[in-house]
């Protein structure tokens, strides 16, 4: 409809500018021919057709121009349309960033708090596990902080200081009044941080029974509010250890003294197998009654000497055994033969039954000696006074 009426507008003035021009035309032509009387009238016809032609021109440039127009409308429309659309979707994504943030500060907030539980757990089993390890130490352990103050004490070293529960925060010159060595050592490693690795201190129990402990004494590092050093102390009982130290020791020296004693006796044995020649020696030659029970005298008080010698060397560095086939009847009768001299002198007469002989797996040389033994221990110790010997 406006834009019928814009034409109809057009054409009308489209018109009137053809009819102003005509006029002119027509009144140009019927002027008479005088500078006078035709230049007012060019002059207003070329300012009405002038006029008529801008006016025609601005409406049809406005003509023209009408849809840019519009579609400037439109676009600025749009252009509102879109800027409050997207004033509204920069709400909206700023809303929903804000509550995505919120959900992952929860779910971090979530993680931490798991996360933080776990680790007092973790911290919870850690110190569980710790305080089971020191109650179950064999040795005594007994920790101090930077000030001298008792930590922990488990129960072998409530034993091994003979203090109670209550001991649990005293310092340690009261805790270790009665081990004067034992503080000295701990005092010296929280002053200046020595280091003592198993040193060995005496202490007396309560009931005064002697002690010898092994300490170990080593400063740790403690916790701001604890003080800058401390001192862990580390106790072992090792009286019995040092008793069979002692022991070990003393048995060694007693088998140096054996072997020395083994060397004397078998220098001995030599002079007394010298001794025994003469001995013999003697009772070889023409002598009086009275020389010759002396030189028997002699002879078996050698004899006896040189068995002693013999024992004692055997007792000192035993000899393996020299296993063969022995004859043990004739090894009594030889035993009895060289025990003859001493029978008579002690008026005994052994008796010996005369049977199979038969032989054994052993060693002749000592299984001589005991029958021997055995035969003097039996003649002497019959009475004097019994009849039958």
């Amino acid at each position: 409809m406006s834009r019928s009426r814009f034409q109809y507008g057009l054409f009308m003035l489209t018109g009137l500018f053809l009819l102003a021009a005509l006029f002119a035309i027509l009144l140009y032509a019927l002027t008479p021919e005088t500078p006078v009387l035709r230049g007012p009238i060019l002059l207003a016809s070329f300012i009405a057709i002038l006029l008529g032609s801008l006016l025609c021109m601005m409406f049809l440039l406005r003509w023209l121009l009408r849809p840019y127009n519009q579609l400037i409308g439109e676009a600025e429309r749009a252009s509102t349309a879109r800027e409050l659309l997207k004033s509204q979707d920069e709400a909206e994504f700023v809303l929903e960033t804000f509550q995505s943030v919120v959900a992952q500060l929860q779910e971090q907030r979530n993680a931490l708090e798991q996360l933080s539980a776990e680790a007092r757990e973790r911290a919870t089993s850690a110190e569980k596990f710790s305080e089971r390890i020191v109650a179950s130490l064999p040795s005594g352990l007994i920790a101090f902080d930077a000030n001298g103050l008792s930590m922990v004490i488990n129960t072998p070293g409530r034993t091994l200081l003979g203090v109670d529960g209550r001991a649990l925060g005293e310092s340690y010159e009261t805790l270790l009044a009665s081990h004067t060595e034992l503080a000295a050592m701990v005092s010296d490693c929280l002053k200046q941080g020595t280091l003592y690795r198993r040193s060995e201190v005496e202490a007396r129990t309560p009931d005064g029974q002697l002690l010898r402990l092994g300490a170990t004494i080593a400063p740790i590092e403690l916790t701001p509010d604890r003080g800058p050093r401390g001192a862990l102390c580390l106790l072992t009982d090792i009286t019995e250890v040092t008793e069979l130290r002692e022991q070990v020791a003393l048995k060694n020296n007693l088998e140096s003294l054996g072997e020395m004693s083994a060397g004397l006796a078998h220098e001995f044995k030599n002079a007394i197998a010298t001794l025994q020649g003469y001995a013999q020696l003697l009772q070889n030659l023409e002598l009086n009654e009275k020389a010759q029970v002396a030189a028997g005298s002699l002879l078996n008080e050698v004899r006896n000497l040189a068995a002693m010698v013999t024992a004692f060397l055997n007792f000192a560095r035993p000899q393996p055994l020299q296993l063969e086939d022995t004859d043990l009847h004739g090894l009594i009768t030889d035993c009895a033969v060289e025990l003859q001299p001493l029978f008579e002198e002690l008026r005994v007469e052994l008796a010996i039954s005369k049977g199979e002989s038969f032989t054994v797996r052993a060693d002749e040389r000592m299984l001589r000696s005991a029958l021997q033994n055995l035969m003097r221990n039996a003649a002497e110790a019959i009475p004097l006074e019994k009849a039958e010997r």
